[in-house]
C-alpha cells in the first residue's frame, strides 16, 4: 500500500522559508514523478511543482517560480518543497502526490493524472 506524509508545515510570517518533507513508502520511488499541489479555503487544489523520476527537469507554477525549488532523493525515497520568500497568498494546504511508474523521464503537472495522494500539510503565512 502506498503511503505519502507530508512534514514540515506550519506559521510563518511574510518573506520566511520553509521546507516541506514528503516520505514515500509503499512504490518503488526513484520510478514516479512526484509533484507538490496546494488548495487554499474555497479554491480548488492547484499545481506548484513537479519533479520527473531522477530529479533532472523540474517544473513550476508562475505563481512560485524564483521562490519555491522542488528536489528528490531517491535514496530516502522523499521528495521536498523549498519555499522560499513566502508570501500570504502562498496560505494553503499543501499536498505531495506520486505518478507512475514511468520508464521515461517525465514531468507531470496536471493534478488529475497523479494516482497517489498525501493528507497534507497546513502552511500560513501571515503578513
Amino acid at each position: 500500500q502506498v503511503h505519502l506524509v507530508e512534514s514540515g508545515g506550519g506559521l510563518v510570517q511574510a518573506g520566511d522559508s520553509l521546507r516541506l518533507s514528503c516520505a514515500a513508502s509503499g512504490l518503488t520511488f526513484s520510478r514516479y514523478a512526484m509533484g507538490w499541489f496546494r488548495q487554499a479555503p474555497g479554491k480548488e487544489r492547484e499545481f506548484v511543482a513537479a519533479i520527473n523520476r531522477s530529479g533532472g527537469t523540474t517544473k513550476y507554477a508562475d505563481s512560485v517560480k524564483g521562490r519555491f525549488t522542488i528536489s528528490r532523493d531517491n535514496a530516502k525515497n522523499t521528495v521536498y518543497l523549498q519555499m522560499n520568500s513566502l508570501r500570504p497568498e502562498d496560505t494553503a494546504v499543501y499536498y505531495c502526490a506520486a505518478d507512475g511508474p514511468y520508464p521515461m523521464l517525465v514531468v507531470v503537472t496536471t493534478l488529475e493524472d497523479y494516482d497517489y495522494w498525501g493528507q497534507g500539510t497546513q502552511v500560513t503565512v501571515s503578513s
